[in-house]
């Protein structure tokens, strides 16, 4: 190897390589690399120079863009470099900004047919076309999708629901009517009221009890028909609050047989009313019945008995149990009480609306009797009010989900409560109350 200085520029060093003439020794180039890959500096812009381990030189290269303008120029841009000077590692550098595309700058074409779905969607492939063309379908009700671009959705278990994106599942809301509820509450107050008014009527009558208004309406079955129409209101407590065995077996059976003995009383005093009447005429039947309470009383246990029956036979073989509706509404656990039986509970109701429309119709045949305070006629208005509200009440029940079923029957409780109240028991006590003057034996039979 020769290295000569070059007279014209000082700055230029030319190296002359020559091919050794003797065989056997080693390559001149093999020298010079012994030397050159020890090189290794900086040249004035900083840049590291030095040869790898092949004796190539390091480089840096750049990326360039070509963009066309629409004024027909073409001009290249560098938009990056891939810097292998770092001994650690190659370096690239992109500058997306500064890039062309079709579009514009910063706008680079999309290399898919259609966007990933994101969570909460399924990927629904589009017929004939590319498995990358697809459209974003919304989960179905009940289930989610917690991944981008899912290919299917996920059922929720059965106590779960799937939030507004469905992208996780969170617990139901679990639903009844409660006395801490709005509309629990109002039904709690309505009930407990109602019970004090009718208590207060009871304290009415047992203090005016040697009136001739109180004695002649039957005192002692109007006593025992205010205590069942305590009971009345009360017994709707049994549908309000969390559905337990216990509350499950009661409501309904409850319910169903206080009625029963409510009606069968009205039926009762009634008949009273029409044997008394009868047995002012000569020769009559009914003048063996009169000062006797033992064939008009006795249809109330007789005909409370039937139904308790029924009732029996209903807890025995298909009792009502609480059970969790997770069908009837989206996103609630509904805590009810399952009836058991819906047949039994339907006999239940046409009974004690049997027992009502033989009241009626007795009460009716009866309303035009001469006497001037005839008790029928009120029966008669109590019966009608009770039957409409019942009548009423089966499609209403049947039409409701959830706690306004049972708010339904609360409903249907009180209103045909207060209607037997307001309808019989009412007008006895302005007379008694506020016009003392016509609560004479003159008045009341009308002579």
């Amino acid at each position: 190897m020769v290295v000569e200085d070059d007279d014209d520029d000082d700055d230029n060093i030319v190296i002359f390589m020559k091919q050794p003439r003797e065989s056997g020794k080693q390559s001149p180039s093999l020298k010079v690399f012994h030397y050159t890959r020890k090189v290794h500096f900086k040249n004035n812009v900083g840049t590291e120079m030095f040869f790898d381990a092949s004796g190539d030189p390091v480089a840096v290269f750049g990326f360039e863009n070509q963009q066309i303008f629409p004024n027909g120029t073409i001009k290249c841009v560098q938009v990056g470099t891939l810097n292998l000077t770092t001994l650690a590692t190659a370096e690239v550098k992109i500058n997306s900004n500064a890039i062309m595309w079709k579009g514009g700058y910063g706008l680079p074409p999309h290399s898919v047919c259609s966007e990933p779905c994101p969570s909460g969607f399924r990927r629904a492939n589009r017929p004939r076309q590319p498995v990358c063309c697809f459209d974003c379908v919304p989960c179905s009700k009940g289930e989610i999708a917690n991944q981008t671009d899912s290919t299917s959705c996920v059922h929720c278990p059965e106590e779960l629901w799937p939030d507004d994106n469905r992208e996780k599942c969170n617990p139901k809301i679990i639903d009844f009517l409660s006395f801490e509820d709005s509309l629990g509450s109002l039904l709690t107050g309505l009930s407990i009221s109602a019970s004090f008014i009718t208590l207060a009527v009871f304290c009415t009558f047992v203090k005016f009890w040697d009136t001739p208004l109180v004695k002649a309406n039957n005192r002692e079955l109007s006593f025992f028909l205010l205590i069942t129409l305590t009971l009345c209101f009360i017994c709707s407590l049994l549908f309000i609050g969390y559905p337990t065995h216990i509350s499950c077996l009661l409501r309904q059976t409850a319910f169903g047989v206080i009625f029963s003995i409510c009606i069968s009383i009205i039926l009762s005093k009634t008949t009273i009313v029409i044997i008394a009447f009868n047995a002012r005429k000569p020769n009559s039947k009914c003048q063996r019945w009169v000062g006797s309470r033992v064939a008009p009383t006795g249809m109330i246990p007789c005909a409370s008995a039937i139904q308790v029956v029924i009732c029996m036979i209903w807890l025995n073989f298909s009792a009502p149990f609480p059970q969790k509706n997770m069908k009837s509404e989206s996103g609630k656990i509904i805590m009810e009480c399952n009836e058991g039986s819906a047949i039994m509970f339907f006999c239940m109701l046409g009974y004690l609306s049997l027992l009502a429309s033989i009241s009626f119709i007795v009460a009716f045949l009866a309303r035009n009797l001469p006497d001037r305070f005839n008790d029928a006629k009120y029966i008669t208005f109590s019966m009608l009010v009770f039957l409409s509200v019942w009548l009423t009440f089966i499609p209403a029940y049947l039409s409701t989900k959830g706690k306004y079923t049972v708010a339904v029957e609360i409903f249907a409780i009180l209103t045909s409560s207060a209607g037997l109240l307001v309808c019989i028991f009412i007008p006895k006590c302005y007379i008694v109350l506020f016009k003392p003057d016509q609560n004479i034996r003159e008045k009341i039979t009308g002579k």
